[in-house]
């Protein structure tokens, strides 16, 4: 699924000034968590990072396991800090009014996998 469908469906608001390749970004799996340490431990290959954690750490963990993109739910506005430092990252960033529940159940129901999970 492109990345403009998952935006329409989550119905998002750009935080960031998006590129229009960035609409043609494939989405295949996405993760839902507030525990970065999970992301870390857990994560072997995603996309999407769908969470309600809004400090620069969201953007540093996504850089070191090749996510993409951040969907923050809740309506939930990260700080300048954190927009700023997706931007030099080029990892696209977004928010949306939904729960992280309903956001990542809405994505499976439209064929976004699950993260393939690196078991220790």
């Amino acid at each position: 699924m492109k990345l403009k469908e998952v935006k329409n469906l989550l119905k998002t608001n750009n935080l960031l000034e998006t590129v229009p390749e960035a609409e043609e970004l494939e989405v295949i799996n996405a993760c839902g968590a507030d525990l970065m340490s999970d992301v870390l431990a857990f994560s072997k290959e995603k996309t999407l990072l769908l969470t309600g954690l809004t400090n620069p750490q969201v953007v540093r963990t996504a850089e070191m396991v090749g996510i993409q993109v951040i969907i923050f739910v809740r309506g939930k506005q990260p700080q300048l800090e954190t927009i700023t430092l997706a931007d030099q990252l080029d990892i696209f960033i977004y928010s949306t009014e939904m729960p992280l529940f309903e956001a990542c159940g809405i994505l499976y129901k439209y064929g976004i996998g699950p993260e393939n999970i690196n078991y220790l």
